[in-house]
């Protein structure tokens, strides 16, 4: 029998915004997008997400808002809490709003505060420990202010210092229990002691994002060579095409924000 929304992984995802040719970009040049094969591209994607026992929460589209389809970097949601973020673009600010109201239906919610910023992309949980990239979105007071409300429940925060790409999570990303792909030119290799990696091949440099989810992970169509590694190490690969959001320096983790639903709270 399926499984109830209560009972389901709970998967946020917003529309391609038509605004999406101004996104930020941080290390990629600027090449059209093509609004509606990207939106086809993130209906394909959400479909993965439902195959592989998603229920969808679909926030308000936000045409005004270029990046809103990158719902990752508005919040960390764990089990106990959800922590609203303060991205480190001015410009995506306003996309948290929304993101807040909804996660409010599942935890109870904390938020970052100026002058501290934090995005979604830069946090990797592994069991109890969140690695947070020190990138050009998040800074030392958004780390610091993360590892304050997590402690109380547990949760240890290690800041891992990024560069050369835009997100910790564009370095970095869980595949398997204790094990993560990564790209060792973006992070120092002793950031992530304990851990079994899987490096990306030379030739996608890109490649280290992917989205576990149960026994699968959904992986991008552009990196066969790195899908390839990870099919050889035994990690079953659901590959999904998101050419035109890669050109948004968007990836399989950043268009949804995955956590277990245990049913919503009280009103």
């Amino acid at each position: 029998m399926p499984s109830s929304p209560q009972q389901a992984r709970i998967a946020v995802t917003r529309s391609v915004s038509p605004a999406m040719a101004c996104c930020e970009l941080t290390h990629l040049p600027r090449t059209p997008i093509d609004i509606s094969l990207a939106r086809e591209q993130h209906a394909a994607y959400e479909r993965a997400l439902e195959s592989l026992g998603c229920h969808l929460e679909r926030l308000p589209e936000a045409p005004a808002l270029a990046d809103s389809v990158f719902v990752e970097d508005t919040a960390i949601v764990l089990d106990e809490i959800a922590v609203v973020t303060r991205p480190g673009a001015p410009s995506r600010r306003a996309e948290t709003d929304s993101v807040a109201r909804l996660l409010g239906r599942y935890r109870p919610i904390a938020e970052i505060a100026a002058p501290a910023t934090l995005d979604g992309g830069d946090v990797l949980r592994v069991n109890r420990t969140l690695y947070v990239g020190r990138s050009g979105r998040s800074n030392r007071c958004g780390i610091e202010g993360l590892a304050a409300l997590v402690a109380p429940f547990g949760y240890r925060v290690e800041a891992i210092p990024v560069h050369g790409c835009l997100h910790l999570k564009s370095a970095v990303t869980l595949v398997a229990p204790e094990t993560v792909l990564v790209n060792p030119e973006y992070i120092a290799p002793e950031s992530l002691r304990g851990l079994e990696w899987i490096e990306v091949d030379p030739a996608e440099p890109l490649g280290a994002n992917a989205l576990p989810l149960g026994d699968e992970v959904i992986y991008p169509a552009s990196k066969p060579r790195t899908a390839e590694r990870l099919r050889r190490r035994g990690v079953q690969v659901r590959v999904v095409d998101v050419s035109e959001l890669e050109k948004a320096e968007g990836a399989v983790t950043c268009c949804s924000l995955i956590f277990a639903g245990d049913g919503a709270r009280e009103s």
